[in-house]
């Protein structure tokens, strides 16, 4: 069964950091290419980052280059988002997918940006 379990967010100040992880099972991780998505209120659903298998190729929307970065830990079946320097504009629901439709999506995690 597809799990993907994200967490590590949280409340941080503007300017702050915050490391996202998504644990996953029930697929072949390593194999993968993976994604970030979040959804602002009021918002639809945006990409933020993805990441080829073996991690060679990263890609981010243009509003959070230089400040997000992607990873993963195939040893662990795990993804993660570092975001350094956060703006108010970043809160919203997180989001990992293992697909290009990010029909598949974990439970969230919440990022509050706030001083």
């Amino acid at each position: 069964q597809l799990q993907l379990v994200e967490s590590g967010g949280g409340l941080v100040q503007p300017r702050g950091t915050l490391k996202l992880s998504c644990r996953t099972s029930g697929f072949v991780f390593v194999n993968r290419w993976m994604f970030w998505v979040r959804q602002a209120p009021e918002k639809e659903l945006e990409w933020v980052s993805s990441i080829s298998p073996v991690g060679t190729v990263t890609g981010y929307t243009d509003s959070v280059k230089g400040r997000f970065t992607i990873s993963r830990d195939d040893a662990k079946n795990t993804l993660y988002l570092e975001m350094n320097s956060l703006k108010s504009e970043d809160a919203g629901k997180y989001y990992c997918s293992n697909d290009r439709t990010y029909t598949n999506r974990g439970q969230v995690t919440q990022v509050s940006v706030s001083s």
